[in-house]
């Protein structure tokens, strides 16, 4: 029989600055940047291109928060958007997925970027917010939850979903177990202890990675599937920065987190058995394809996606992070509907998707992208 699991995700990211100059350091992301029309710049410096393809909606102003697991693409978007469209100003603040949907539910923003499906209670609530609608979810951000591991002598490891159950859950406890041999018949496994890093704050990577386990392997991993780590033993770490770093300085650690976590410590990363075909590692275009698998299964202009984690794709990676934006269907604010609508037309477009992937995110495959960009036009 096959399940059906929502799309979960989040992810931990650094601090970083959106623009130079008056812009450095600032946490909310608003208008200071000028916008490049070509010429010059107040230096007498050459201003940079206006970005093609973008379709403007004259001026306003647009607040979102929520997910940190968006926020080096936010801070491409907003960029890429203030610089094309003269007089819109669009603000994110990466406080994190509850506090964004909280800001949303109050009225104080007109998206809020989730890691998580809001449940049937937060639609509810909605209503009271968006007059005349309810909350959808838009999915923007996708991205591979990379397995990193630290083991000399060993640069190429295949583990399948149950096997990591038992690895995360403690009952495979060294390298050399009979099953991580059976993956890994030409590699010199050694006889030294596991030891598994799983995160101590909640996190929708956590849930993520725990929901493709429940969803791959029922039998190994038993447990309820939730922000907060489930498993048995093992070590933990506040964020996925601390656990890369973990991974990252001691031999025999194995952890989870999102790719751009492995690339900037060049962490080796598990390919994953999915039994379709050849193992899969974790990059963004095998993230794309395992976004490209899932289903839309939210009504009408809802775009929640969920993966059916019984019937693998061959060559998509399956433990897929997903951050959507929630929306009002109905009952936007008037004056920054336009932007509103023109900024996310623009975001789930080939244009704001195209540079996504350098940012070691996965671009959503054009068939998603097709029905949030279709989502988007009925916005009101």
């Amino acid at each position: 029989m096959q399940s059906r699991h929502p799309v979960r995700t989040g992810r931990t990211s650094r601090w970083s600055t959106l623009l130079a100059g008056a812009c450095a350091g600032t946490l909310l992301l608003t208008g200071c940047g000028a916008q490049a029309t070509g010429g010059t710049d107040g230096n007498g410096r050459a201003a940079e291109p206006v970005p093609a393809g973008i379709d403007c909606a004259g001026a306003g102003k647009v607040r979102g928060s929520g997910s940190t697991a968006q926020q080096s693409a936010m801070e491409h978007w907003i960029d890429e958007y203030q610089r094309a469209c003269r007089g819109a100003r669009i603000a994110y603040n990466p406080l994190g997925s509850g506090a964004g949907v909280a800001q949303f539910q109050r009225g104080a923003t007109a998206f809020g970027g989730t890691d998580g499906v809001l449940s049937k209670q937060e639609i509810a609530w909605s209503r009271d917010t968006c007059r005349g609608g309810r909350a959808i979810h838009l999915p923007m951000v996708g991205g591979p939850v990379a397995i990193g591991f630290n083991l000399p002598g060993v640069d190429h490891l295949v583990l399948d979903a149950p096997t990591l159950a038992d690895i995360f859950d403690s009952r495979i406890t060294t390298w050399d177990a009979p099953a991580i041999r059976k993956l890994n018949p030409d590699a010199e496994l050694p006889s030294s202890p596991i030891r598994p890093m799983h995160r101590s704050d909640d996190s929708g990577t956590t849930q993520n990675f725990q929901d493709y386990l429940a969803g791959a392997a029922p039998g190994a991993w038993p447990h309820p599937v939730a922000k907060s780590w489930q498993g048995k033993g093992g070590g933990a770490g506040s964020g996925s920065s601390r656990i890369a770093s973990e991974v990252a300085s001691s031999p025999g650690t194995i952890g989870y987190f999102e790719l751009s976590f492995a690339a900037a410590r060049d962490i080796t990363t598990v390919s994953i058995d999915t039994g379709a075909g050849a193992p899969v590692a974790p990059t963004t275009k095998t993230a794309s394809a395992g976004i490209g698998a899932a289903d839309i299964v939210g009504e009408g202009n809802d775009k929640t996606l969920a993966f059916d984690y019984d019937a693998p794709r061959p060559g998509a990676y399956p433990i897929v992070l997903m951050t959507y934006e929630v929306v009002c269907e109905k009952g936007n604010q008037p004056g920054s509907l336009p932007v509103l609508k023109s900024f996310l037309s623009y975001t789930a477009g080939a244009e704001g998707q195209k540079r996504l992937a350098a940012l070691h995110y996965a671009p959503l495959p054009a068939a998603v992208a097709t029905e949030v960009r279709r989502a988007v036009r009925t916005l009101s």
